[in-house]
C-alpha cells in the first residue's frame, strides 16, 4: 500500500509567506511534497524568454535553500507537470493537490484543464486558492471593487512550519525519472536584469516605499528617471515573490508612517488597475489571440515584415521609439508610458496588427504578465472599441519626458554627438548642420519608416470612422456589460480610478468595509 501524501504545486507564487495553499496543506495533516516544474512546453512558447526562466530559477533556488534550512525538500523538475504527477503515482498516493489559481497564457490554461482531468480520473482532489484580486467565473463587475479591497485587507496567511511534515521521495526514483536539462544560461548571474526571489522583492518594495517614492508621480512617465522612481516590483508580482496583499498592506503602512498619500496614493491606484486588467483577461482570455471587439477584425489585417523587423530591432528611424526598444531588450524594463508608445507606434503609425508585435514585447518584459499584457496591447492598439484612441507622438513624448535627450543618446549612441533637439528629430537638420556634426541620415542612422504626422492622421481617421460600424458598437455594449460595473445615472465615479480607490480607502478607515461581505456573483 502506497503512502498517502498531499502535494503543494508552486506555479507563479514563488514565495514562502502569505501562501494559503501551503497552510491548507499543513492543516490537512498528511505528509507534504513541495513541487515546482520547469515545463518545456511553456519554456519554448513564443511569449517566453530565457530572462523569465533565469528569474524563476533564482526564485526557486532561494526557496529551496530556505526550505533546506528547515530540513524540507523542494522537488524541482524540468518536465511537464502531468508527467511528474503520473510518475509520482508509482511511489505515493496523492490525496490532494494544493495550488494557487493562475491566470496565464493559453498554454498554462490548457495544462490546467489537463491536470483537472487527470485529478478526476485518478480520484485526486485539487484545491485552488484565488490569486491577488482575481475572481473566477465572474460575469460582471458589480461589487468587484469592494471585494478587491476586502481581500487585500484580510490578514496574510503564514504557513505554520512547526507542524509541517515533509515527505521524502526515494532517491532511486528521483534518479530514474527522465527529465530535460535546463539551459545553462539560467545559472549565469546577470548584472543587468533584476534578480528573482522573495528577498529581492522585499528590498525593492521597501526601498521604494521609504526612499524612492517621493519622486514617483513626478517621474513616472520619464523613461530614464522612472527606472529609479518607479517601484520596480512588477516582476515580483508577476512571478509571485510578493503577493498583491503583501504589497497593498505594506503600502498602507508606509502611507501612515510617511504621510505621503500623494505619491503612494497614486501607486495604490495602480495596484488596483493591475488586478483590474488581469480580471478582464480571466473573464475573456481569447484576447490573447483575437480582437476583444470583433468589429475590428476587418481592418489592419496585413503585416509589413520589413517594418515590423525594424520596430523589433530598434531601427525605425524614430529616436525615442528605437531607444525604448533597445532599452527593454537589454534590461527587461521600460516604464508604462514608453511601453504604450511602442505599441502605439507599431499599430498606429506603422498600421500593423497588434499580433505582429505582442509576443516580441512579451519576451522582452521581465515582468510579462499575460493578463495585463494582452489587455493593454489591445487598449493601446484601439481594438477594445470602448477606450479613447491613443496615438502617442514620439517626438512630443521625447520633448516632454527626455528634454535633454539623455535617454535617447544612452540607447541610440549614433545620435550622441547631436544637440538634444536634433537627437529627437535628426531629419530636421539642414545639409549644412548635418555636415557640421559629421552626421549622415540614412547611413549613420536610418531614415524614418513613415511620416509621423501623416501616418498618425491616417490611423486616427480610420479608427474613429470605424467606431461607427454597427458591429463595433454592438460589441462595445457587450464589453461594457461584462467588464465594467453597472452604474446608476447619479454614480459619477469611474471604475478603478484614483478617486474611487481613495473613496474606498476612506470607507475602510471609517470601518465601513470591515464587516462587509463581497457581493460577487459566482457560478
Amino acid at each position: 500500500m502506497l503512502p498517502q501524501v498531499n502535494l503543494v504545486w508552486f506555479k507563479r507564487d514563488l514565495r514562502l509567506s502569505d501562501h494559503e495553499p501551503l497552510q491548507r496543506a499543513i492543516e490537512a495533516g498528511l505528509p507534504v511534497i513541495l513541487l515546482y516544474c520547469f515545463e518545456p512546453s511553456w519554456m519554448r512558447a513564443p511569449d517566453s524568454d530565457e530572462r523569465h526562466w533565469r528569474f524563476v530559477w533564482q526564485s526557486v533556488e532561494e526557496m529551496r535553500h530556505r526550505l533546506l534550512a528547515r530540513g524540507i525538500p523542494l522537488y524541482v523538475f524540468c518536465a511537464e507537470v502531468l508527467d511528474v504527477l503520473d510518475a509520482l503515482r508509482s511511489v505515493v498516493e496523492i490525496k490532494t493537490i494544493f495550488s494557487h489559481e493562475e491566470t496565464g497564457n493559453r498554454i498554462t490554461f490548457d495544462r490546467d484543464r489537463a491536470v483537472a482531468a487527470f485529478c478526476r480520473r485518478h480520484g485526486i482532489n485539487w484545491l485552488e486558492t484565488p490569486t491577488g484580486g482575481v475572481t473566477r467565473r465572474l460575469y460582471h463587475r458589480n461589487g468587484w471593487e469592494k471585494a478587491w479591497l476586502e481581500r487585500m485587507s484580510r490578514p496574510t496567511v503564514e504557513p505554520d512550519w512547526a507542524n509541517f511534515t515533509p515527505f521524502y521521495l526515494p532517491e532511486k526514483w528521483l534518479a530514474a525519472f527522465p527529465q530535460k536539462q535546463l539551459p545553462t544560461g539560467l545559472f549565469t548571474p546577470s548584472t543587468v536584469f533584476q534578480p528573482g526571489g522573495e528577498a529581492a522583492g522585499w528590498r525593492y518594495l521597501e526601498s521604494f516605499l521609504y526612499e524612492r517614492s517621493h519622486q514617483y508621480f513626478r517621474n513616472i512617465s520619464k523613461p530614464e528617471a522612472a527606472r529609479r522612481s518607479c517601484s520596480r516590483i512588477s516582476p515580483y508580482l508577476t512571478w509571485g515573490n510578493l503577493s498583491m496583499r503583501q504589497v497593498w498592506q505594506a503600502t498602507r503602512a508606509a502611507m501612515e508612517r510617511t504621510g505621503d498619500r500623494y505619491n503612494l496614493g497614486a501607486f495604490v491606484s495602480r495596484l488596483f488597475w493591475h488586478c483590474h486588467f488581469i480580471q478582464k483577461f480571466e473573464t475573456e482570455c481569447r484576447m490573447e489571440f483575437e480582437n476583444l471587439n470583433r468589429g475590428f477584425n476587418t481592418i489592419r489585417t496585413e503585416i509589413n515584415e520589413r517594418w515590423v523587423a525594424a520596430w523589433r530591432e530598434g531601427r525605425t528611424g524614430v529616436p525615442l521609439v528605437d531607444a525604448c526598444m533597445r532599452c527593454v531588450m537589454a534590461t527587461g524594463y521600460l516604464n508604462f508610458r514608453m511601453r504604450s508608445m511602442l505599441v502605439s507606434f507599431l499599430t498606429h503609425h506603422l498600421w500593423q496588427p497588434w499580433q505582429a508585435g505582442v509576443h516580441h514585447l512579451a519576451r522582452q518584459f521581465l515582468d510579462y504578465e499575460p493578463g495585463i499584457h494582452y489587455a493593454q496591447f489591445q487598449m493601446q492598439a484601439g481594438t477594445t472599441g470602448v477606450n479613447m484612441v491613443r496615438i502617442y507622438n514620439p517626438v512630443k513624448q521625447a520633448a516632454e519626458h527626455d528634454p535633454e535627450s539623455l535617454f535617447i543618446k544612452k540607447w541610440v549612441p549614433e545620435l550622441a554627438a547631436l544637440p538634444a533637439p536634433f537627437a529627437r528629430e535628426p531629419w530636421r537638420m539642414t545639409p549644412l548642420e548635418a555636415a557640421f556634426y559629421n552626421f549622415r541620415l540614412g547611413q549613420d542612422y536610418p531614415l524614418p519608416l513613415v511620416d509621423l504626422e501623416k501616418s498618425a492622421t491616417h490611423a486616427r481617421d480610420r479608427l474613429w470612422a470605424h467606431k461607427k460600424d454597427p458591429l463595433v458598437q454592438k460589441e462595445n455594449e457587450r464589453i461594457l456589460r461584462v467588464h465594467t460595473k453597472r452604474r446608476r445615472v447619479e454614480d459619477t465615479t469611474v471604475m478603478g480610478d484614483a478617486a474611487t480607490v481613495a473613496h474606498l480607502l476612506r470607507e475602510m478607515d471609517e470601518g465601513d468595509l470591515a464587516s462587509s461581505e463581497p457581493k460577487v456573483t459566482k457560478e
